[in-house]
């Protein structure tokens, strides 16, 4: 990992801000133009070309893919040999908001006490680092290297995100058909499709919304497994269609991390229904 100075840490990272924010992974472009070529709808065919051309200009101009430029979350996968450089989170935490600052994001940083951040009667910082990261997660791996990858969440897929129990009845069919139905009524109303669905299957709340972050950061686009492909295939059945205009493309591809699982009746399931732009991440290797 070398002598990486505080410094060297904080330009790192907020570039790995910029990135994430301004750029589609080219398995995400790859599978655009996979779905265009599929597309017989004009209507479909038009919002994927735009969405196209706003990556392009996008990454180019290295500007946000979205005006939405979201919420920053965190994860760090060190290596089982690897140690972190002294004060390495501190200059992850300067980096994210150097990273805000130069985008910039989105001013929407809620000011004031508990209460008035609740009911934003304080009003919002106009400044973009400002919009405090999500708790980092960190995760040990082997190897030794440190991982930093960025993912950027912006509020109308956490608006049709869901988190709950089901019941499986010793039927996976069921549980399947609970993470189709929860999909199809999200992909309906969120109004940026096509969307990238990320399900994360655990014991409880907190890990099945984890492992849907880790699906976030792990999946990819060219590769699906037989549960992400059906998933994807059902929802697409709708003909919601992107920005819901009819077509083939309601889903572009769904990612599913399925974590430990306790002897009990029922399984936790997390769904994020993530926009058009979706997963907006990059990593950064130390």
């Amino acid at each position: 990992m070398g002598n990486i100075t505080y410094e060297e840490i904080i330009e790192k990272v907020a570039d790995t801000v910029v990135r994430a924010s301004t750029t589609f992974t080219p398995d995400q472009e790859r599978a655009y133009r996979v779905c265009l070529a599929k597309e017989t709808d004009p209507n479909a065919c038009w919002v994927i070309e735009g969405l196209l051309e706003n990556a392009k200009q996008a990454k180019e101009m290295k500007l946000p893919l979205c005006d939405d430029t979201g919420i920053p979350h965190v994860v760090i996968e060190l290596g089982s040999e690897a140690q972190l450089p002294m004060a390495f989170l501190p200059a992850v935490e300067k980096g994210i908001a150097e990273g805000l600052r130069r985008l910039p994001g989105r001013p929407m940083g809620v000011v004031g006490n508990d209460v008035e951040r609740i009911t934003q009667s304080a009003g919002l910082s106009a400044r973009s680092e400002d919009v405090a990261m999500a708790p980092i997660q960190l995760k040990n791996v082997a190897g030794d290297k440190i991982r930093l990858t960025v993912i950027m969440m912006g509020g109308g897929p956490e608006l049709r995100g869901k988190t709950l129990r089901v019941f499986h009845k010793h039927s996976f069919e069921v549980v399947m058909d609970a993470m189709v139905e929860w999909a199809k009524d999200a992909v309906a109303k969120l109004g940026c499709q096509p969307v990238t669905l990320a399900f994360g299957v655990g014991r409880s709340n907190l890990e099945a919304a984890s492992l849907a972050l880790d699906a976030m950061k792990d999946g990819n686009f060219d590769v699906q497994s037989e549960i992400e492909k059906e998933i994807t295939d059902r929802v697409n059945q709708t003909g919601v269609g992107p920005l819901g205009l009819g077509g083939r493309t309601s889903v572009l591809a769904t990612f599913v991390k399925v974590g430990p699982q306790r002897a009990s009746g029922f399984r936790v399931i997390s769904l994020r229904t993530g926009c058009c732009v979706d997963p907006r991440r990059a990593s950064a290797t130390f």
